[in-house]
């Protein structure tokens, strides 16, 4: 065995035994932790596997095995007999729920995907009114329950006829906030300041204000604003309007009926934490008696009033977007829609790419956390650790990203992957790991980075994932023209017969994304003198033995 393995595997091992490495901020030091992750995917795949002769399952993983096989009978998928053996049959069935799903058919479960699978199953058991409000809205039957939940959607609980003395409007919303909290909706009409009633137009009709701060929903209020509705009444029934608020430090401010004012042209908020607060200025001084102003005809010039000190305030930085929100909001709306929108039936096109964006980011998540699970000792809390440097090292290809070509930044990141002393399979695992670990802690310039290397290595579908991000403003500044190269390159690629890196689950993606994203755009004249040619692939280094 040579020096440079024996040191490969000293340093591997240093990995897995010790803490995890800090992010380095040169790109030598990046490549190093980058070749880490990737030299311990490759050499684990290099070693010949053991084969080691077992009495028989462990009475724990049988009891696991049987959880997995009655949740996958129950909604339809037919592992068996739930005899805890993972036969054909029930990898058959998993591969079934996986499709279902949308997640990549392996015939393995994921961690979170058998939690989901039972924990729905557990939830469906013990049944109520929940159950029984999802499975009315559900078009598959039982097992719609899995998509419904999977995307906080259910059922209206109201019925069609509102709940007790609300509007129809109302009671929708009431159940849009139900499906991301805890609560019941029943739970959140009890709830003090959750709804307030007034007559803020005038009409002898009251009106409705929602208030999400005291639902307890992340998805409605954040750490520093939350979300308002208002119902406004008209001759059609109720009008609604959605405004956000700040929230003090405390978290203790709700929202108040004096806030809104409504007249013919429309509906204002006034929040009182987005406004500058005006000094109030000084009572006057007491008027004197009348006999002392009697000896003086003329009354005393007023006194000046002090003038008002002023502040300079520092506006607050604006947090970063959030695109695990944004998904989540997507994943709503696809729900109450029926599903993605097709080739058929898009209407709009921003809507489409941002259900295939989230769609991707999914796909990518559940790769790279396999991935993780290939390298002995990795935890996705280390890895993230460890592909923080994966930013500053690509950071200045990021940047260029809505000044330069598409081709020319592609090439500029093949020459930097060529340089980085990994082989191509070590530098696209790594990034696939970090891809991971991106969208995982909604870090975006990690993500970005990550699908940027595997553009440039030569994955070349990866590019949508690039031109996502520009088109949505997520780890880089939003830049559509810009985009449409990266789509384009995206599109190039698959059309040329290269695998798709995002599943084959949704008919006419390919399409779909060419309507979408160059249907309806002129391209990037500015942006469009691509090069002569992208390397489609990396070299590949082979490590002496």
């Amino acid at each position: 065995m040579s020096y440079r393995k024996i040191a490969t595997g000293v340093v591997a091992a240093s990995l897995i035994a010790t803490a995890p490495v800090a992010a380095m901020a040169d790109s030598l030091g990046a490549a190093i932790v980058g070749g880490i992750i990737g030299g311990a995917i490759m050499n684990g795949a290099a070693k010949p596997k053991r084969t080691y002769t077992s009495s028989g399952v462990s009475s724990v993983t049988r009891a696991q095995n049987r959880e997995v096989q009655t949740a996958l009978n129950y909604f339809g998928f037919n592992a068996g007999t739930p005899d805890g053996v993972m036969g054909s049959r029930s990898r058959s069935a998993i591969m079934q729920y996986q499709s279902y799903m949308s997640f990549p058919a392996t015939g393995q479960l994921l961690t979170f995907e058998r939690d989901h699978l039972v924990g729905s199953y557990n939830r469906a058991a013990l049944g109520g009114p929940d159950v029984t409000r999802s499975l009315s809205k559900s078009r598959d039957g039982a097992r719609g329950l899995l998509v419904i939940w999977r995307d906080g959607t259910g059922a209206s609980g109201h019925g069609g006829m509102g709940y007790a003395g609300l509007p129809i409007e109302v009671s929708d919303a009431v159940d849009e906030v139900a499906a991301s909290t805890e609560p019941t909706p029943e739970q959140l009409l009890q709830r003090a300041g959750f709804i307030q009633t007034a007559d803020l137009n005038g009409d002898g009709q009251n009106d409705y204000i929602l208030d999400t701060a005291v639902t307890g929903s992340s998805f409605w209020c954040g750490a520093s604003q939350c979300t308002t509705m208002l119902f406004v009444s008209n001759a059609g029934g109720y009008e609604r309007r959605q405004f956000q608020y700040l929230m003090n430090p405390q978290r203790t401010n709700t929202v108040q009926v004096s806030y809104f004012q409504c007249d013919h042209t429309g509906c204002r908020m006034n929040d009182p934490l987005a406004q500058p607060q005006m000094a109030v200025a000084p009572a006057p001084a007491p008027a004197l008696p009348q006999q002392q102003l009697a000896a003086a005809p003329v009354a005393p010039a007023p006194q000046p009033l002090a003038s008002l000190p002023t502040f300079a305030l520092q506006a607050s930085p604006a947090p970063a977007p959030s695109l695990a929100g944004y998904c989540e909001k997507v994943s709503l709306m696809t729900s109450s829609n029926g599903g993605y929108v097709t080739l058929a039936t898009m209407s709009d096109p921003k809507i489409a790419l941002g259900e295939q964006f989230c769609y991707a980011r999914t796909y990518a998540t559940t790769e790279g956390e396999q991935y993780v699970q290939r390298v002995p000792g990795l935890t996705p809390a280390a890895a993230s650790q460890q592909c923080a440097g994966f930013e500053p090292v690509l950071a200045p290809y990021v940047a260029s990203l809505s000044t330069t070509p598409a081709a020319q930044v592609m090439a500029n990141v093949a020459s930097y992957a060529a340089t980085s002393g990994m082989t191509a399979d070590q530098l696209k695992a790594t990034a696939k790991i970090c891809l991971f670990s991106g969208y995982r802690g909604d870090n975006m310039p990690v993500a970005l980075g990550s699908a940027l290397l595997l553009a440039g290595a030569g994955e070349t579908p990866y590019a949508e994932l690039v031109a996502h991000h520009l088109n949505e403003g997520y780890g880089t500044e939003a830049a559509p023209l810009a985009a449409t190269g990266w789509y384009q390159i995206a599109i190039a690629a698959l059309d040329g017969g290269a695998p798709s890196v995002f599943g084959d689950s949704l008919p006419d993606r390919v399409e779909l994304l060419r309507a979408a994203a160059l249907g309806l755009r002129m391209p990037v004249q500015q942006l469009n003198e691509a090069p002569a040619s992208v390397p489609a692939s990396l070299p590949s280094f082979n490590l002496s033995k």
